[in-house]
């Protein structure tokens, strides 16, 4: 089975860390976020376009790593794409 997700925009507000780390934050969301769509069963996933996601709200300490962080914006947009 092969999945294709596109983001246009993923908008974080507050993010607590530098534009260097950016880079880093963007391949745990990728990384984490197709994890997570690889692990779901076949009958769980439905095709289509979705116009916007809203993800719940994550808690993220100061000194948080940005692989962490990408992992908790990859798990809330995960779980706002089900409500979508």
């Amino acid at each position: 089975m092969k999945i294709a997700l596109h983001i246009e925009l993923l908008v974080l507000d507050g993010l607590p860390v530098t534009s260097l780390e950016g880079a880093r934050v963007r391949a745990a969301v990728e990384r984490e976020l197709a994890g997570l769509l690889a692990a779901q069963s076949p009958g769980q996933l439905r095709g289509g376009a979705v116009p916007r996601v809203s993800a719940p709200d994550i808690t993220i300490g100061a000194r948080e790593r940005p692989d962490a962080i990408g992992r908790h914006i990859a798990r809330s947009v995960h779980a706002g794409m089900w409500e979508a």
